[in-house]
């Protein structure tokens, strides 16, 4: 073989494998994109809301009583007397030891500053409890009853829905949202030339329960007509969305 054939030897092999692996990576890449345009789909996303004008079932209030002595055994004797006979006259209403709950009780001393030293010149009682209840027609009868019977320290009322409402609350609203968005990709997929042919993901805006809080209300007797405290529950709006991707032929 002539000298300047074997000079050249390199340079053929370095020419034919750069061409082998040319091919290989273009046929690598029309296997890829073939794969994706197989398994890749086309879709549409849309959002579907729904909302409802609720109206409260339930209500929550803090009742509490605060009573000052020179000692704490006195102290603390005379708040339970009292909280004791707030909680009889809440029963006789209609409500049920489940309905109130001790939610703080404490006796603290009270100090006096003078001339640079503390003194106590007292102690403090506190009690109070939580009222939940869906009696609601009851509501100014329990705050007037406890102010009545000794109640100094009534909280402000809170509207909510119960459990069970919050649960069908969603439900509909879950089911109204769903429809709404269903209709809306039905109309697009329709002015775009295409149909619906499944879901491919879908989620809720909110994934706790809809629960309702009202203003807080601060309970007040009207001392000079004696009429009793009004207490409206009124409504709120609640709402919810769901984000759907359609699949599309």
């Amino acid at each position: 073989m002539p000298q300047e054939n074997n000079n050249n030897m390199p340079y053929y092999i370095i020419i034919a494998l750069t061409i082998v692996v040319v091919l290989l990576a273009t046929t690598a890449y029309a296997n890829s994109q073939a794969a994706y345009t197989k398994d890749s789909v086309s879709t549409i996303q849309m959002t579907g809301k729904s909302e409802k004008m609720v109206t409260p079932d339930t209500a929550q209030l803090s009742i509490g009583v605060v009573v000052q002595a020179q000692n704490s055994s006195e102290a603390a004797a005379r708040n339970a007397a009292i909280m004791s006979t707030i909680i009889d006259e809440l029963k006789a209403l209609g409500l049920e030891d489940r309905e109130i709950q001790t939610s703080y009780v404490s006796v603290y001393p009270r100090y006096n500053y003078y001339e640079g030293k503390n003194t106590i010149e007292g102690y403090s009682a506190s009690n109070n409890v939580q009222v939940t209840t869906t009696k609601l027609d009851l509501l100014s009868q329990i705050i007037d009853t406890s102010a009545a019977a000794g109640a100094n320290q009534i909280g402000g009322v809170y509207f909510t829905v119960s459990e069970e409402k919050q649960k069908e609350l969603r439900e509909e609203l879950i089911d109204e949202a769903v429809a709404d968005a269903s209709s809306k990709a039905t109309a697009l997929a329709k002015s775009l030339g295409v149909s619906i042919a499944g879901v491919q993901s879908s989620s809720i805006s909110d994934g706790t329960q809809p629960i309702v809080y009202y203003d807080r209300m601060e309970a007040a007797k009207d001392t000079a007509s004696g009429a009793p405290t009004p207490v409206e529950p009124g409504e709120s709006r609640v709402a919810m969305s769901v984000y759907v991707t359609y699949i599309i032929n």
